[in-house]
């Protein structure tokens, strides 16, 4: 199969689907002749032209009210912030009209529409654009929540949230867009709702999303070297999350360490631990679940600092080996 990037994996999805049906549409700033904050729209505009490649003003609330009006008359808008961040702008049509409307309308109305969003820090932008705000988007019922971990994935998984008849959150996170992976040609979905064993293992489990797959990948292979096996179990979507790979999972190891970059109060580690706890898993354990998460304080600009704010490969295998050993 051909390596592209993840950049390149999701600009794939989105032109392929355009071509396919001619309802799906891209919104956003800066997404045209400027090919996106981050070059994922690039040459779009030159193939579909101004009308399905919308350039808007400064305007979150209005980028997400127009798509969830549009999605709601039939058509399939791709909604692109720039960062993740700016989200918040624009989370009354989103969370009172888009996240509700198929409810309140008995099913007779569907809000087919994607919220792209560049989420994660790593790259010096400060606090005001590094945020994981994840679990905050998850706890509103109707929307659906993804974060992809590589280019396979990000294609597949957004191509399956385009198709689906509720408003999906796509969280895209920095640092992967130059990511390279194996990506086959032609069409290919991957289901939303289904997680994904990254690296298979038997003496502890791994749970988590997006940049946490990749450097607890990384850990995991060091770790085989002297004969410690983890398991990384990527969620790919958070909500509908897979509880039955979680559960599955931890059953085999007997251990759990869930691990996301998004802030340790309120995050989504704790759902997880709760669905450990109310399941089969939990006579299992061999040893407490622990989660390892942000510090509790907004990104910092300075790059030694924003390192030191979200858990590193360094972090991943202290905890690991931790818990191996029975230190908690």
């Amino acid at each position: 199969m051909p390596e592209i990037t993840y950049r390149e994996a999701i600009h794939d999805a989105m032109v392929e689907e355009m071509r396919r049906d001619e309802t799906v549409f891209l919104i956003g700033e800066d997404i045209g002749s400027y090919g996106g904050a981050f070059g994922v729209s690039a040459g779009m505009l030159a193939e579909f032209g101004p009308e399905r490649i919308r350039e808007t003003p400064i305007s979150e609330l209005g980028i997400v009210g127009a798509a969830a009006g549009a999605a709601m008359v039939g058509m399939k808008p791709i909604a692109e912030m720039m960062f993740m961040d700016f989200i918040l702008l624009a989370m009354e049509p989103l969370v009172n009209q888009a996240a509700k409307a198929r409810f309140m309308f008995g099913g007779k109305a569907t809000v087919p529409m994607v919220v792209r969003m560049a989420g994660g820090s790593g790259t010096g932008a400060a606090a005001q654009h590094s945020q994981s705000l994840e679990s905050l988007l998850m706890h509103i019922p109707g929307i659906k929540v993804v974060a992809p971990s590589s280019p396979y994935d990000a294609k597949g998984l957004l191509l399956s949230a385009i198709r689906d008849p509720n408003p999906v959150c796509f969280v895209e996170h920095k640092l992967l867009y130059k990511v390279k992976g194996e990506v086959p040609e032609g069409e290919y979905t991957i289901p939303l709702g289904v997680a994904d064993i990254k690296h298979a293992g038997t003496d502890l489990t791994i749970v988590t999303s997006g940049i946490m797959v990749n450097k607890s990948l990384a850990v995991a292979g060091r770790l085989e070297a002297e004969g410690i096996s983890v398991e990384v179990l990527d969620l790919r979507t958070l909500r509908p999350m897979d509880t039955q790979a979680i559960i599955k999972s931890v059953k085999k190891t007997g251990r759990l360490l869930i691990v996301h970059e998004a802030v340790q109060t309120g995050g989504w580690a704790g759902e997880v631990m709760a669905v450990v706890s109310g399941s089969e898993a939990f006579d299992y354990l061999d040893a407490p679940m622990r989660r390892l998460a942000g510090k509790d304080v907004p990104i910092p600009y300075n790059r030694f600092l924003e390192a030191a704010a979200v858990p590193q490969e360094a972090d991943i295998e202290a905890e690991v080996r931790a818990i191996l050993a029975n230190q908690y």
